[in-house]
């Protein structure tokens, strides 16, 4: 039985940050792609990867990031990125984890972030605050796809993978969850995941009539 859903926050709550990336790669002449190649380079160990695992600092990252992105052909600050990371709130999603808690759903957000110091928007700070657990790489020291991070969390949440179902818009981050034994969700739109999710848990009620207008 499952009672608990697990949501990542940027791609799926929010609009991917690849959107944004991919309006910066055309601003500034990048090949398409090249922000996701930098940061699937060395994923484990990458500037991107000790950044949310808050193994270095914003500063360090500034010139990690400008770095491994030279040896790939064009230097990127970090900085420039970390601009990137937040997109705009999904109203099916927020629609749905109010209507996930009305029917008795505890919900969760699984994310991989960075401390950063800057004030949160409204929007994203309102979001947040509908999820009765937040897991953030940042504060763990360990980061998604790392099969400790949905460890951990289950091991908070206190209880089986079975009893959770997990949304991401990456497979990379699914695979080790479906490996514990957790059901997944690929997110690619609003309208499919919610369909999804309506049909694993038994609840219509989640779809949307409206979602072909407002779909992400």
């Amino acid at each position: 039985m499952i009672t608990t859903i697990l949501f990542d926050f940027g791609g799926v709550i929010i609009e991917s940050p690849f959107i944004a990336f991919a309006r910066y790669e055309q601003d500034n002449g990048l090949p398409d792609g090249f922000l996701r190649t930098v940061n699937a380079t060395n994923p484990d160990g990458n500037a991107w990867a000790r950044l949310e695992r808050s193994d270095v600092t914003v500063e360090q990252f500034d010139s990690l990031f400008a770095a491994e992105s030279e040896t790939l052909g064009y230097r990127v600050p970090g900085s420039d990125v970390l601009e990137l990371l937040h997109g705009e709130v999904r109203p099916l999603m927020l629609r749905a984890l109010g209507d996930l808690r009305r029917l008795g759903y505890r919900i969760a957000c699984l994310t991989n972030n960075v401390a950063l110091e800057h004030d949160v928007r409204d929007e994203i700070a309102h979001a947040m605050s509908l999820f009765d657990a937040v897991y953030e790489s940042s504060k763990l020291g360990v980061r998604k796809p790392e099969t400790g991070f949905y460890e951990a969390v289950l091991d908070d949440l206190g209880i089986g993978a079975a009893e959770a179902v997990f949304l991401d818009d990456l497979g990379i981050n699914l695979k080790p969850a479906r490996s514990l034994g957790i059901h997944t969700i690929k997110v690619t739109r609003e309208a499919q995941a919610l369909d999804d999710l309506a049909e694993l848990l038994g609840e219509p009620g989640l779809r949307d009539p409206d979602r072909s207008h407002t779909a992400g």
